[in-house]
């Protein structure tokens, strides 16, 4: 007598019943028809089902978009808009790009630092807020660019700023 398969995603992931990120996910991937030039397209989508991009995520992309792990890893982490850990609740990504950062933005991103007490690339031991970097968000003309929790806040300011991400972490306490 053989013991059935243990998937060992499903024990490291449990998913509650009714959870259909995965049947969406294969519905995206389908509609691209597994082609893997949509690759972009499906981290995307597999990112905002299931909020960060797991290593067991990226290989199951990999494996129904028949592409080398490699090669989905490589893009998973060339683009700043895609995560490979846990964000938190609040996200706030200073953009380092040239004209930002000759604007001022690694002294804002330092000052940021200070005041959330989160290095920039971490989130907070609670999980309620994230530092992040980028390396460019395209917005050179409004620099220094942040985005705080997916809107763009342009000639960011250091009091503003401090401002807003103490609303935010206050309003939830």
């Amino acid at each position: 007598m053989t013991t059935p398969a243990t998937d060992t995603t499903a024990d490291r992931n449990p998913r509650p019943v009714g959870d259909n990120r995965q049947k969406i996910l294969e519905a995206t991937m389908k509609r691209f028809q597994y082609q893997g030039d949509a690759l972009i397209e499906v981290l995307h989508k597999a990112q905002e089902l299931y909020g960060f991009l797991s290593p067991e995520l990226l290989s199951e992309v990999a494996h129904r978009l028949k592409l080398p792990p490699s090669r989905v890893y490589g893009v998973a982490t060339f683009y700043h808009f895609f995560s490979l850990a846990p964000q938190g609740e609040h996200s706030c990504t200073v953009c380092l790009g040239t004209a930002c950062y000759v604007r001022g933005a690694a002294i804002l991103l330092r000052e940021l630092e200070a005041l959330s007490g989160v290095q920039a690339g971490r989130t907070s031991a609670d999980g309620r807020f994230s530092l992040l970097t980028a390396r460019c968000l395209g917005a050179c003309g409004i620099a220094p660019a942040v985005v705080l929790d997916e809107e763009v806040v342009g000639h960011a300011d250091r009091s503003d700023l401090k401002a807003r991400i103490q609303a935010l972490l206050k309003r939830e306490e």
